[in-house]
């Protein structure tokens, strides 16, 4: 084994897979579009995105169930959508988030957001906080609110693909 692939499995095995799937409400097309709107149901667009991308202002929810009675986490973060791929059945863009404070204390996503048309995904993958210790806890707790940041990002999308109402 080289010297590259060691330092290449150490990086991966710093990473944790990330896969979100929910059945759509709406057709692919409107998905699209609620994206693109992301302005209106996300938070303010920023300037500094890399370039391709575009960068928002948002507050990350994390609910305890799906009872909406019970307490929502919140975290100020920047999330990054890069621009729609048409592909045979649906679409594709870039996606990634990361706090906008405490930053190393908080998870860095990176990955897609993807449809089909019975299907839309978040599939990525994330660096959690704190080295091996972090890890640990990722495999315990972490990778929960991973998942729910995920459904909850889908959620809203579908909601305003659904409804119109960014």
């Amino acid at each position: 084994m080289s010297l590259a692939d060691t330092h290449s499995s150490q990086a991966d095995s710093q990473l944790t897979r990330l896969v979100v799937r929910r059945r759509p409400l709406t057709e692919a097309s409107r998905l699209a579009w609620a994206l693109r709107a992301a302005r209106g149901w996300l938070g303010t667009e920023v300037d500094d995105a890399p370039a391709g991308m575009r960068r928002y202002q948002a507050d990350l929810r994390l609910r305890v169930s799906d009872h909406p009675s019970l307490v929502t986490f919140r975290k100020a973060a920047y999330i990054d959508i890069g621009p729609l791929q048409e592909r045979d059945t649906g679409w594709e863009a870039e996606l990634s988030w990361r706090a906008s404070t405490l930053a190393p204390l908080f998870p860095v996503f990176s990955g897609t957001v993807f449809t089909r048309p019975d299907e839309i995904t978040i599939s990525g993958w994330y660096s959690p906080p704190g080295g091996p210790l972090g890890r640990v806890a990722d495999r315990a707790l972490l990778h929960i609110a991973a998942e729910g940041t995920a459904r909850w990002f889908l959620g809203e999308l579908d909601r305003v693909a659904a409804t119109g109402v960014a």
